[in-house]
């Protein structure tokens, strides 16, 4: 199946934008421009004081479903090999990654890709993608890892020990905000099972980026997704009815509460909408993990904070199903 890439399209000297990219008026950035003054929560995961941090990062979920995190223990060399290998491999000759090309129509959602979900009125975001299962062991085909460049694996295998390690930590804070045991999230999502995806995200410049979209907005299917940007800005998060832009955080670690935490914590903890802008002369990159539960698990409010007085705002349904009912836009 033939795919215009987005990368191809943006250097090709193109000077305006094809129809299929220019969003509606209301979505267009020039016309939802974000709040100016506020800033997101930053939170040092080296907080000394426990009963603090879990109160900051239920804070943080609670107000925002989002927030982000420094002093994680995530070297900033490992970062930088993480982001290098990225960039190389959007560097290969197109008919090298084309090699890699996937066709989510038939289900085949790892490898390179232009376009993730079905968009009721045809616009498209102006993105191309790598995507691929990292964890656990058992379900990973490394067929669909690049082999070039040659330390992409080894490296991305090193990162996704580091984002196991930070999505525990992570749940057992947020169990703990729940007034709950530390390892309740974790148990519900699949503990060893839980799988971590990798998507890297990669933004042309783009010739009028007032008018397009990096990506619509939207909330994450995942439990947690944990995201590196480059340098170059683009992620906005909606708080009280507003765009608010996310700054550049060098090595800062940019955390989304995903929709299947916002399911557990019965809506206590929150799914964040967010979107992605573009540049005129840069691009910017993203090197985003979901989180998620095994397919298989069952995922509704945590019985421990369902009662006659807090009733189950969502249903109880398989990983599986909720999917399907996301890339499908059919009600949950």
């Amino acid at each position: 199946m033939e795919v215009e890439r987005v990368q191809t399209l943006a250097y090709s000297g193109l000077n305006e934008l094809p129809p299929q990219f220019i969003r509606p008026v209301h979505e267009c950035p020039e016309n939802s421009k974000p709040i100016e003054g506020i800033k997101v929560p930053v939170i040092s995961l080296s907080q000394p004081d426990h009963r603090l941090l879990v109160k900051e990062i239920f804070e943080a979920s609670n107000q925002w479903g989002f927030f982000l995190i420094i002093d994680h223990g995530i070297s900033p060399s490992l970062i930088k090999r993480l982001q290098e290998v990225g960039q190389e491999f959007f560097k290969l000759p197109q008919a090298e990654r084309e090699a890699y090309a996937n066709d989510p129509s038939t289900g085949k959602f790892e490898g390179y890709g232009t376009k993730m979900t079905k968009n009721q009125d045809e616009k498209v975001e102006w993105v191309d993608y790598f995507f691929h299962l990292m964890a656990p062991k058992t379900k990973v085909n490394f067929n669909f890892w690049p082999k070039n460049p040659p330390s992409y694996r080894e490296v991305t295998a090193e990162y996704n020990m580091e984002m196991l390690r930070i999505t525990y930590q992570l749940l057992k804070l947020l169990s703990e905000g729940l007034g709950l045991s530390g390892k309740i999230l974790e148990s519900h999502l699949g503990g060893e099972e839980i799988e971590t995806e990798m998507k890297i995200n990669m933004y042309p410049p783009c010739p009028q980026p007032q008018l397009a979209l990096g990506v619509e907005p939207h909330t994450d299917m995942s439990a947690l997704t944990i995201l590196v940007p480059n340098e170059v800005p683009g992620l906005q998060v909606w708080k009280d009815g507003n765009w608010v832009a996310v700054d550049y955080l060098p090595n800062a670690l940019f955390v989304h509460v995903g929709d299947q935490v916002e399911v557990l914590s019965n809506g206590k903890y929150k799914s964040v909408l967010h979107r992605s802008v573009v540049n005129k002369e840069r691009m910017r990159m993203s090197w985003a993990v979901f989180c998620t539960p095994p397919h298989e698990a069952l995922i509704g409010p945590l019985p421990e904070i369902v009662d006659d007085q807090n009733p189950a705002k969502f249903s109880t349904k398989t990983y599986a199903e909720y999917r399907y009912r996301k890339f499908n836009k059919i009600p949950q």
